[in-house]
């Protein structure tokens, strides 16, 4: 495409010929990083979108800027069942993807060296589209979009970000003031890295630049890889909330969540959240929620990745919150355990806590979507312990509350079912929140 400025891509293309990204060690697993593998599981995204529970089994995967391969290597081990095909423009990240991969034992894998604008000679179309610390560095977003778009089934669903043009505005004035010194000119190597360090480290500590853009870290291996990345990133760019809306837009997209979406609440950002400002507490409620993530930025710009799920528009029936739901839809919902806190070791301190009459703190294990520790009473816990074993009927676990809390504590008179009915609702809604346990109606 013409408009695509081949300079700028070939210069990306060779700056991970020489430095692939990420620098994870070839035998490193994300395995048992139980948040990552949440926010790369399948589960997850399609539950926010559909309100459903799918299988990863047969599903087909496309890692858009593999890189060297540990997101694939996430994909796969978040996924099982699923295939996964990773490209990169950098023929020596794709080797080592391939390595990687092949190394932990996934056969049913492949990489290209491909262009994310060339996703239709692939020809094949894809259930989930994971294009992680990409989509930034490419001159035209709304083409690569609606690449990725023309190769997404139906149903599927993009994982992209932006970098945050407020959040990482240091880092950008850092880039013009090298690229005005001529150290971007070419692919940045040993020597403008170099440079860079002694220019940072000369400055008075009071400059501004400095004290956004600069630690001493960064004269460090690890750190001069890092300084690589952002003060000396070609191609970079940043952009805003309404900015990547538009983007959506200009694609057919649909916007279906951040994908730290517990963090993007514009209310939690007040010292008493149930008490707003009268202006805040009359609007909020009735503003989009484009504006919401734009007020949320603009009062808080914590977050390098504006990163989103998105996704064919209008593909899925109208989803119904589940704290509007009937009682009807609850005598016939049917629970399941987030794929992810489904493990032995779970299970076992699930067990233990039971076991020794203590609090199961359900969040440390899974921490993102959660914003303090989230507890369950060991008794109630016990009720939840059929899900390791597979997804029950809500009306199930009413039974199980019964037998095991029979008695109202403080008046000993047995629980009727409609109270038991009651607590189980309000404990599953508690949990369904951060998506540890998922509810279909």
């Amino acid at each position: 495409m013409d408009n695509l400025s081949p300079e700028i891509i070939e210069k990306i293309r060779q700056q991970f010929e020489k430095a692939p990204y990420p620098r994870v060690p070839l035998d490193q697993s994300p395995k048992d990083d139980l948040n990552a593998l949440y926010i790369h599981n399948l589960v997850t995204a399609y539950y926010l979108r559909q309100q459903k529970v799918i299988e990863t089994q047969g599903k087909v995967i496309l890692d858009a800027g593999c890189g060297s391969g540990y997101k694939a290597l996430m994909l796969a081990e978040a996924n099982p069942g699923a295939k996964i095909v990773g490209i990169d423009i950098s023929e020596e990240s794709v080797k080592l993807a391939r390595q990687r991969l092949q190394h932990h034992g996934f056969e049913n894998v492949e990489f290209h060296v491909l262009s994310i604008y060339d996703l239709a000679n692939l020809g094949q179309e894809f259930d989930y589209i994971n294009n992680d610390e990409v989509l930034y560095l490419i001159p035209d977003i709304f083409a690569a979009l609606k690449a990725m778009k023309s190769v997404l089934k139906p149903q599927g669903i993009i994982r992209t970000n932006l970098h945050s043009a407020i959040q990482r505005s240091g880092y950008f004035r850092a880039q013009e003031l090298f690229k005005t010194m001529g150290l971007m000119d070419g692919n940045p190597e040993e020597m403008e890295i170099e440079v860079a360090i002694e220019t940072m480290k000369a400055l008075k500590n009071g400059v501004e630049l400095k004290a956004r853009a600069w630690n001493p870290s960064y004269e460090t291996p690890e750190g001069r890889a890092a300084l690589l990345s952002n003060h000396l990133l070609v191609g970079d760019k940043g952009y805003t909330i309404p900015e990547m809306f538009a983007a959506l837009r200009e694609a057919d997209l649909e916007f279906v969540s951040m994908v730290y979406w517990r963090y993007w609440d514009v209310t939690d950002l007040f010292q008493e959240p149930d008490n707003l400002p009268a202006l805040w507490a009359m609007s909020l409620p009735e503003i989009a929620l484009e504006e919401r993530l734009h007020l949320y930025e603009l009062l808080h710009p914590i977050h390098r990745l504006l990163d989103f799920w998105c996704a064919h528009p209008s593909q899925v029936d109208l989803v119904v919150p589940v704290e509007q739901w009937e009682p009807s839809d609850w005598e016939k919902s049917r629970v399941h355990l987030h794929p992810q806190l489904k493990s032995a070791k779970v299970r076992e301190d699930l067990l233990k806590c039971i076991t020794e009459q203590k609090p199961f703190v359900i969040s440390s294990y899974v921490t993102l979507p959660a914003l303090a520790p989230v507890e369950i009473d060991s008794t109630v816990a016990a009720c939840l312990l059929p899900l390791w074993d597979g997804s029950v009927l809500v009306k199930a676990i009413v039974e199980r509350w019964l037998k095991i809390r029979p008695l109202d504590l403080v008046t000993l008179a047995p629980v009727s079912e409609q109270t038991a009915f009651d607590e189980v609702k309000q404990l599953l809604r508690k949990l369904e929140v951060f998506l540890y346990v998922l509810l279909e109606r």
